[in-house]
């Protein structure tokens, strides 16, 4: 049985000591990165302060004139891996977890904030500090999704970074109008960025345009659905979009044609992919994931790549999780990608499609970080369940899982606490 020394990561003693709390200075100490090293890193304020060897880091230096600062809190992470925080790049919490409902849910604001409250604090507690949403606009649903994401937004402050992309099902011809209205008002409103699914108009091109002039009139990025499974559509697509790139993105890509991958390669756009089954609600129709080796000719073709959720627990995925190193797992275990670059698509290639700066566990970079119970990056994407996730240099979220065994087995069992068994 594990002792209670196994129940996560452990602060020092003294007032500041709750690993939940924000002082001024927050310490971890003995963590292992994912090159081997076991550190200590000091966080001050938003970034991180200092990285030094275990047991070399103390209180914040002096500033000329000033006192020492002391107070924060200081966490044990022995028998934890610590990486830069994972992103959320491809979400719809506007419909997560309707998948077990019996009915259609209820489109009450109230309702709809606390679902989409719910989906990213699920999604936080899995590492991601940084997450954005497709959310549907127009039609029956005017803005009240939108809003419902923004209420939610404000009210996560300080916990994580939630993006929203607004999403209008037509945007061409009379029955567009609608959608081209609740798009503009969407943008001002505070959505971060426009998107929706082109092909689901009767004019895609047209519906493109029409993006792109709300888009470049709200000055905000673009965040496409597109199954890429016609070369000469994507084509157009790619150069329609060409006057706003680096600050185009699209996915999931799951029909990728031949010849796709250099046609994106060459528009300069990144792409997210939905590795747990490449389908999601912006999309109709069966789903569709990339296989390996669509995979491996965007990898060729060197087009950016970031991994996504897709899904929680909504009809287009029953099942679907919001962890993004489940993401980084299943493209791991295609074997397309080594651990490293597949926790890459889901952490700095995610914050990049976002629009965030990379994250290193150096000093200087954004307090963005992720400790999980493990001694290496595959021995964390295979379990981690103990989980401790760090934004704005504050401790936003910890998971503690507790595995139990029976005293039936003479040889001795694995704990927790050594950090191998990848719980």
């Amino acid at each position: 049985m594990d002792s209670a020394a196994a129940d996560g990561p452990h602060p020092g003693p003294g007032p500041a000591a709750n690993p939940l709390g924000h002082g001024p200075v927050l310490l971890l100490t003995g963590a292992r990165l994912a090159d081997g090293r076991v550190v200590d890193v000091r966080i001050s304020g938003d970034r991180i302060q200092a990285v030094g060897t275990a047991g070399g880091l103390g209180p914040l230096p002096a500033v000329p004139g000033g006192p020492t600062v002391t107070t924060g809190a200081r966490i044990d992470l022995r028998g934890y891996l610590l990486l830069p925080a994972p992103a959320e790049a491809h979400a719809h919490y506007d419909v997560a977890f309707s998948a077990a409902l019996p009915t259609p849910p209820p489109e009450t604001p109230a309702e709809l904030t606390r679902r989409v409250t719910e989906a990213a604090l699920t999604s936080l507690g899995y590492g991601a500090t940084a997450q954005r949403t497709h959310v549907r606009i127009g039609d029956v649903h005017g803005l009240r999704r939108l809003e419902a994401v923004l209420t939610s937004r404000q009210a996560l402050r300080g916990l994580a970074d939630l993006q929203a992309v607004a999403m209008p099902r037509l945007l061409t011809g009379r029955a567009g109008a609608d959608g081209r209205a609740q798009l503009r008002e969407a943008l001002k409103l505070g959505a971060t960025a426009a998107g929706g699914c082109p092909e689901l108009d009767p004019d895609p091109a047209g519906y493109v345009q029409l993006l792109l002039e709300a888009a470049r009139e709200a000055d905000c990025p673009v965040d496409l659905h597109t199954t890429a499974a016609d070369p000469v559509q994507l084509a157009r697509l790619a150069g329609a979009l060409a006057p706003l790139r680096p600050r185009v993105v699209v996915g999931p890509c799951g029909s990728l044609a031949p010849g796709a991958a250099t046609v994106l390669a060459n528009s300069g756009v990144r792409v997210v992919c939905l590795p747990q089954n490449g389908g999601c609600s912006g999309l109709e129709g069966l789903a569709s994931g990339l296989r390996p080796a669509q995979l491996r000719d965007l990898l060729k073709a060197r087009v950016p790549l970031a991994a996504g959720s897709g899904s929680l627990r909504d009809g287009a995925n029953p099942v679907g999780r919001a962890d993004p190193l489940e993401a980084a797992y299943l493209l791991a275990a295609a074997g397309v990608l080594d651990p490293d670059a597949a926790y890459d698509a889901v952490s700095n290639q995610a914050r990049l499609a976002l629009g965030l700066p990379p994250v290193r566990v150096d000093a200087g970079f954004p307090a963005e970080l992720l400790a999980v119970r493990g001694d290496s990056l595959s021995g964390a994407l295979a379990g981690g369940h103990s989980r401790l996730v760090v934004h704005s240099g504050r401790v936003v979220s910890r998971t503690s899982a507790v595995r139990e065994f029976a005293d039936t087995v003479a040889l001795a069992l694995p704990r927790q606490s050594d950090g191998t068994d990848g719980g």
